[in-house]
């Protein structure tokens, strides 16, 4: 069986280059989105496991998210930012977002997530 790939929503595209090649290089298969706007069509496929996004570069609300998730529950949500608050977006982080990753990215943090996600996803229902 294939596994499940990542979805990676960045609007800058030399970051989303440099951290598609390191998720790829560490053996996840990824697609790049410039828009939140076309996440629901690449969603739909059903092909993945995890969608991060560059909360620096996509402007995305609680509401968007919130919708996001509750109509795709197996998809779990990571973010990246260079800042460690977001208040906007409380909400969403606290019931929604699976993590928060800083920038600069340390790749073994963002692996471990990732990880974590698979597992999960891999873990039969009890």
């Amino acid at each position: 069986m294939m596994k499940k790939g990542i979805i990676l929503l960045d609007a800058d595209r030399d970051n989303s280059r440099k951290l598609s090649n390191m998720l790829t290089s560490s053996g996840y298969p990824v697609t790049t989105a410039r828009a939140f706007s076309s996440l629901e069509e690449l969603i739909e496929s059903n092909q993945y496991v995890a969608a991060i996004f560059d909360i620096d570069s996509i402007p995305v609300d609680n509401r968007a998210i919130r919708d996001l998730a509750l109509k795709h529950p197996g998809l779990c949500l990571l973010c990246i930012s260079k800042d460690r608050f977001h208040p906007e977006l409380k909400d969403a982080i606290c019931y929604h977002i699976y993590a928060c990753v800083n920038k600069p990215i340390d790749p073994d943090e963002l692996i471990f997530w990732i990880e974590s996600i698979y597992e999960e996803e891999n873990e039969p229902d009890t």
